[in-house]
């Protein structure tokens, strides 16, 4: 009910802070006598008891014990005291049971006096969880090590717990009003304005986000930090403010990047076992995760594949820049660059230490002055500008200092310490290890590579019947090699026989199989076999190494094609075993590959090999090459056949240089490294003309001996070798001789004009002559050993009708060999 006058609340508590005024919902007014005049509806749904049953009857009424009512009643009594107070009483719900409620009690006055009091409840367990709330909150903001700061609507300050305050190296009074991202801990400004405005417009909380800052004092430097922001609102959900809290994760962000840089150096040094690459490999990881400037230098000695010299002292390191970062543009002017070969280097003392296998740690300016004291002439070579911090660290392997590795700051104003000290050291010794097997690597490739090329034969030759050029390219761009082989084999009777093979496999097992082919080769080349039977021996002898391999480890065979072109008949002659077909461009320029019937690989056995015969024209060029030639990518052989027959023709015309023509070719295939060995060999043709060769045909009679040599002598006249007559009709008579009384007829006799005089004698008997020393007793055996005192060389070779003698004589006159027109 109202009450006549102004009433004001009185006593300690009125109008001052405490809990919120939210948590004592509940209100009522008691007069003098301690009736209730009034009942709020928060009352009512406080106790259940409805304003209609509680006004006008006691207030005592509703505690539930005799010693809360004695009291209130006592109170009542004692009107004239003024005093506020509160309390948690007891009191009866309508229901019937007890509930504790927290009581505000102030008395209220009029301009006569004291007319009762005001009493403001709430539940109590509410409110004193409440307390508990506010001050378990209180105690965690300003006991919270990490810094935390409340905000309002416009991102200014409120509130700063004292972390905040010692990071921020200023009192929280100080920063109360300004905007949180004038000094957030120095964080860039508008990752803070966004992160704000985005919680503030979005409800949604960042919790978390990384970002990077320093304090502006300590040495620490820059710092990372979790930032997390949320809003803060009441427990009607209406929005009070903005709270911010940055969590220092600066030693667990430098641990993630330090094993993050280990990760990063050991995927990306040392792949390559390459000696220059993998120390440039080296640079480019520490420039900018460590540091702002690097270089590797290495040992003269390493990047040729040999060790350093075996002492401690820094005088005998010779040293050369090898990989720097940041390359180009970006490395520091007056700084040698990469390339530039290191002076003398005194006997320092930090030079001595690195040396021994010691990371030296220079953390600041002045220690960096300490160091070059004395040597300033040098300081230049070693110091960038603004350096102002720096590691140097051996690349020590095997206790040989292979090399050193020095990184500097610059720019960021953040010291070097232990810790990249450490780091640094534990990436040295990985990359020396990669940089001590590129150096292993680069010494055995190059010593397989010089095996190799000693086994290959000359690039250019030039014979009476070609004129010849070679191409070996290793697989990998030189970084591997393998058994592909090319060869030119001067026959007798002024022939050449090309020849091409393919070992299985790479490295030095396949190199060392192809020296034993090659040789081979030539020892039965020099036999005069005819190709499809010299491959067949080949063949033979591919299936005994492979009865060698398993115990080597290794699986041996081989492809091999080998040709054989006679400049007097201008034929060709070949057999394949498994090896891709030859390339012609005849002399008109057109292009072809020749149709061979290819015999299985080399060590397969049992299947036979077939030769081939074609006319080839003088001045024609016959391409013979391994797989790598034409298998590209796709795999192909056909495709890749037609790749090298078409570029041919357009590269490979009358007149070409032939070394032109196979450097062009090659360059055509691609720049990407090949998978396989390429083995090229071109090989321009030439003839003896018709007018520097005569043939004859005897039968076996005792007195053709008469006839072959006046024929002989008859045309060495015409050719104007009168001087060799003698000892040609001393070679004609004893071969023809001999023919005759052992072999039969009919007898054949040749002379060829060449840059040396050939004569040629066969007869269908396949017994070989055997040269002997006969005794002084003998009426003969003395023919072939005259023959072989005059002549330059002799031999014989099997003919599909019989047998060949030969033998060679010098010219005192200019040979006959002419290129013949097509």
């Amino acid at each position: 009910m109202p009450m006549s006058g102004p009433v004001n609340a009185q006593g300690a508590g009125a109008g001052e802070g405490g809990p919120s005024p939210e948590l004592y919902p509940a209100t009522a007014w008691v007069d003098r006598r301690g009736t209730v005049r009034w009942w709020s509806v928060e009352a009512e749904a406080l106790l259940g008891h409805p304003a209609g049953e509680v006004c006008g009857t006691p207030a005592a009424e509703l505690l539930t014990t005799r010693g809360d009512r004695e009291a209130a009643l006592a109170g009542r009594d004692r009107s004239d005291d003024g005093r506020s107070w509160d309390g948690v009483l007891a009191l009866r719900h309508r229901d019937g049971h007890e509930v504790r409620v927290a009581l505000r009690v102030r008395p209220l006055t009029d301009r006569v006096g004291r007319v009762g009091w005001s009493v403001s409840a709430g539940d109590a367990g509410r409110i004193e969880r409440e307390g508990v709330d506010r001050a378990m909150m209180r105690a965690l903001f300003e006991q919270y090590p990490a810094p935390i700061a409340l905000l309002d609507g416009e991102s200014r300050y409120r509130l700063l717990n004292g972390a905040a305050e010692r990071v921020l190296d200023r009192p929280g009074n100080r920063l109360i009003g300004r905007h949180a991202g004038a000094d957030a801990l120095h964080v860039d400004s508008g990752v803070i304005d966004r992160v704000l405005r985005q919680v503030w417009e979005t409800g949604e909380s960042v919790l978390g986000l990384p970002v990077r800052g320093s304090p502006p004092s300590g040495p620490e430097g820059e710092r990372m930090w979790s930032l997390s922001t949320f809003r803060l609102t009441d427990p009607a959900d209406r929005l009070l403010g903005m709270c911010q809290a940055y969590v220092d994760i600066t030693d667990g962000y430098r641990a993630e990047r330090q094993r993050e840089l280990l990760t990063r150096a050991g995927a990306g040094i040392g792949a390559t076992l390459d000696v220059a690459r993998t120390a440039q490999e080296l640079a480019d990881v520490l420039v900018p995760a460590l540091g702002d400037v690097a270089w590797v230098a290495l040992s003269e000695a390493v990047l040729d594949g040999d060790e350093p010299p075996k002492m401690s002292g820094p005088g005998q390191w010779n040293l050369r820049r090898t990989g720097v970062a940041p390359p180009g543009a970006g490395w520091p002017t007056g700084l040698p660059a990469a390339g530039a070969l290191s002076p003398a280097l005194p006997n320092h003392a930090l030079l001595r230490r690195i040396g021994q296998g010691e990371t030296v740690l220079l953390p600041d300016r002045d220690s960096v002055i300490a160091a070059a004291e004395g040597y300033s002439e040098l300081a230049p070579l070693f110091v960038p500008e603004h350096g102002h911090s720096a590691i140097a660290a051996p690349l020590f392997a095997r206790g040989l200092v292979l090399g050193t590795v020095v990184v500097w700051r610059t720019r960021r104003p953040g010291p070097f310490d232990q810790e990249d000290a450490d780091l640094l050291t534990e990436i040295a010794s990985r990359a020396a290890l990669g940089v001590d097997n590129a150096r292993r690597y680069t010494r055995e490739h190059r010593a397989a590579v010089a095996l190799q090329q000693r086994l290959l034969p000359a690039a250019t030759t030039d014979t009476p019947a070609a004129e010849t050029v070679g191409f070996y390219v290793p697989a990998g761009g030189g970084a591997e090699i393998g058994g592909d082989w090319y060869d030119v084999i001067p026959l007798p009777s002024f022939r050449v026989a090309l020849v091409a093979g393919d070992v299985m496999g790479h490295g030095l097992p396949a190199t060392a199989t192809m020296g034993r082919l090659r040789t081979a080769v030539d020892t039965l080349a020099d036999l005069e076999l005819d190709p499809d039977e010299l491959l067949t021996h080949l063949d033979d002898l591919v299936q005994q190494l492979q009865g060698e391999a398993p115990h080597q480890g290794d699986t041996v065979g081989a492809s091999c094609l080998y040709a054989v072109y006679d400049p007097v008949t201008r034929q060709c002659t070949l057999a394949s075993a498994g090896h891709p077909p030859p390339v012609v461009i005849r002399p008109d320029g057109t292009v072809e590959s020749v149709e061979v019937s290819p015999g299985p690989l080399l060590g397969v056995g049992g299947m036979p090999f077939e030769a081939t015969t074609f006319d080839l024209e003088s001045g024609s060029v016959i391409a013979v090459y391994t797989k790598g030639v034409i298998y590209r990518d796709d795999h192909d052989p056909d495709a890749g056949l037609w790749r090298l027959t078409d570029r041919l023709a357009r590269s490979g015309g009358p007149g070409r240089d032939l070394d032109d023509v196979g450097h062009e070719l090659l360059r055509s295939l691609g720049d990407a490294p090949a998978r396989d060995d390429m083995a090229l060999l071109l090989a321009r043709t030439r003839a003896v003309a018709p007018e520097d060769t005569e043939t004859w045909e005897f039968p076996a009679d005792v007195s053709v001996a008469a006839a072959a040599r006046k024929a002989a002598a008859g045309q060495l006249a015409a050719w104007g070798l009168d001087e060799l007559s003698f000892t040609t009709e001393l070679v004609v008579s004893e071969l023809v001789t001999n023919a005759v009384r052992y072999a039969g007829g009919p007898i054949g006799l040749r002379l060829i004009r060449g840059d040396v005089l050939v004569c040629e004698v066969n007869d269908p008997s396949n017994t070989q002559p055997r040269l002997r020393r006969a005794r002084w007793s003998d009426e003969g055996g003395r023919g072939l050993f005259l023959i072989a005192q005059l002549t330059t060389r002799w031999g014989s070779r099997y003919t599909r009708s019989g047998k060949t003698i030969w033998t060679e004589q010098p010219l005192t006159a200019e040979p006959g060999l002419i290129d013949l027109p097509p």
